[in-house]
């Protein structure tokens, strides 16, 4: 079965082509926290309604706003509600949901529970969904943090680690300065099945070095062995030399990578799918489709 990979761009798609499903008589809207919260922020910005979070619901508090927006209409405080829409970016087994309508089960207000996206045996639980996803489904914001994280190859250089500067970059002193020292940018909390990097195998202890001061759980790391960055320039195999790793093997499913150019190469020599940080795009395996 393959992933569904749903990106920032799409979520905030799928909400917009379904607004018409919420009543827009709701007076706040509150996220469950964390990732329902991106949702919900998401949905009171659009509607132009206050917004507060599960906890606000009990202790009375909406989250301030800034001056700009027009409060017209707006409640003050919670006790003011009529109707209250409660978000859910996702809902599986259910248990989150029902988790947090036990808290609310006291509450006398209205309450419409909504999740952007379901399961197929889940539609049920909340009153509201957008569209049905099925298993297995990851986002990107929590793929970093997603037990299929095992099941990916991810890049080094513009996803795990800032890229360098042409400064840096002189595959000498600087060069080896920046792999020890690189800032971190995405960090994974999930252990990485495969590092796959163009970055040259001269580097790998100081690369090893990086990845155990900024604490990155991985299983494998495979960088590519030539003799110089000139040679690898000359060759121009940064894709392909990724794409060969990614397909022989079988466990990947996910190939993150930085740079969209290389992220089509090895969407398309793989025959696998390939997501790209660069610009939030899924690549599709073959290269000729990709959404986002």
């Amino acid at each position: 079965m393959s992933l569904n990979f749903i990106t920032f761009n799409m979520l905030n798609r799928i909400i917009v082509d379904n607004l018409y499903k919420i009543p827009h008589d709701i007076d706040v809207v509150a996220g469950v926290p964390r990732s329902g919260l991106l949702s919900a922020n998401i949905i009171a910005c659009h509607l132009n309604k206050p917004l507060t979070d599960v906890e606000g619901i009990l202790t009375g508090k909406i989250f301030d706003a800034g001056r700009t927006k027009n409060k017209s209409g707006w409640i003050d405080d919670i006790s003011k509600a009529k109707k209250i829409l409660v978000v859910e970016d996702s809902v599986a087994s259910g248990q989150s949901l029902m988790t947090v309508k036990a808290q609310l089960q006291n509450v006398n207000q209205t309450i419409i529970y909504l999740s952007i996206m379901v399961a197929p045996s889940s539609a049920n639980i909340p009153d509201i969904f957008f569209i049905v996803v099925p298993l297995p489904r990851v986002f990107e914001w929590n793929y970093m943090h997603h037990s299929f994280l095992w099941k990916c190859c991810v890049d080094m250089e513009g996803v795990l680690c800032q890229d360098p500067t042409p400064e840096q970059n002189d595959d000498g002193k600087n060069y080896r300065e920046f792999c020890l020292n690189a800032m971190p940018k995405f960090i994974p909390s999930q252990p990485i099945g495969c590092i796959v990097t163009a970055r040259l195998q001269k580097y790998s202890s100081e690369t090893q070095q990086w990845l155990s001061k900024n604490n990155v759980p991985y299983k494998n790391l495979i960088m590519l062995n030539l003799d110089s960055a000139e040679e690898r320039r000359k060759l121009g195999v940064h894709a392909n030399f990724k794409a060969e790793v990614y397909k022989y093997i079988d466990k990947a499913e996910l190939f993150i990578e930085s740079d969209f150019e290389q992220a089509k190469i090895i969407a398309k020599l793989s025959q696998k799918d390939v997501f790209c940080v660069e610009n939030s795009v899924i690549i599709k395996g073959g290269g000729t489709q990709y959404y986002g």
